[in-house]
């Protein structure tokens, strides 16, 4: 039997300034090819190449991944500032309603970093421009170094609603994770609940409640190392297996919080 297919949303990209491209990292197809034990395929994120009906019908499971471009605020109530950075609108077009879309049909779906951020926007949650201008906080943004270990250390500590589906799935209150992210959730939307925040109260992992299916997102990157790291391990395969579920019976499994 072929492998489920799961969808890696791609970013907007320009290679010298002169050519434009939809790209993901490559440590997100390794762990969806590796750990996950699907095939991944880069999604265009632009609704004038894809419509959501035909991703829905054609792809098993989603990935939304990281990247360099925010969600922009006039989709969730708020002016764009010179804090925002940079966006990418054909991108928002396509995954808020598509988490919409998946969310509702049961159908499984990965958010990572910014992918963590769209599904509070996709729910009406806001997010913060900045939250290293935040009192109390520390600095998520991408350590300085330019070798990947120094980028994607282990740095912050995140704890796990008791008896919630992260504490369930990881079987422990506690990880250590890496965070490479400037932006975070300011207010959490309707259906969306909060399982796992960071030392310093930035929400680092949720569930979309009443969802029938696979719908969990964090904010740092288990991609990177996903083999090898063991919550990584855990998070990968729980995706590959719900994605499974899904190709072979079209349901995936149902995660009630606490």
């Amino acid at each position: 039997m072929a492998r489920p297919i799961v969808g890696i949303i791609g970013n907007s990209h320009m290679i010298t300034d002169t050519y434009h491209v939809h790209a993901s990292g490559y440590f997100c197809s390794e762990a969806v090819a590796k750990v996950a034990e699907c095939t991944p395929l880069i999604v265009p994120s632009d609704p004038e190449l894809v419509r959501i009906e035909d991703l829905l019908e054609q792809f098993d499971g989603f990935l939304f991944t990281g990247g360099r471009p925010n969600v922009h605020p006039e989709e969730y109530g708020h002016e764009p500032t010179e804090a925002h950075g940079e966006f990418d609108r054909a991108r928002d077009r396509i995954t808020l309603p598509l988490i919409r879309a998946l969310t509702e049909r049961g159908q499984p779906y990965f958010g990572v970093c910014r992918g963590f951020q769209e599904v509070n926007v996709a729910f009406g949650g806001t997010l913060h421009p900045e939250i290293r201008d935040l009192p109390g906080r520390m600095n998520h943004r991408m350590p300085p170094g330019g070798k990947l270990e120094e980028i994607f250390e282990l740095r912050q500590r995140v704890t796990f609603t008791p008896g919630g589906v992260f504490h369930r799935l990881l079987g422990t209150r506690e990880v250590v994770t890496n965070t490479l992210h400037g932006q975070g959730i300011m207010k959490a939307g309707d259906r969306i609940v909060i399982e796992g925040v960071a030392d310093d109260t930035t929400p680092e992992a949720l569930i979309v409640n009443g969802a029938p299916g696979f719908t969990l997102s964090v904010q740092w990157h288990p991609e990177f190392n996903a083999g090898n790291d063991p919550i990584s391990r855990k998070l990968f395969n729980a995706f590959g297996d719900a994605v499974r579920a899904w190709a072979l019976h079209g349901a995936s499994p149902i995660l009630k919080s606490a």
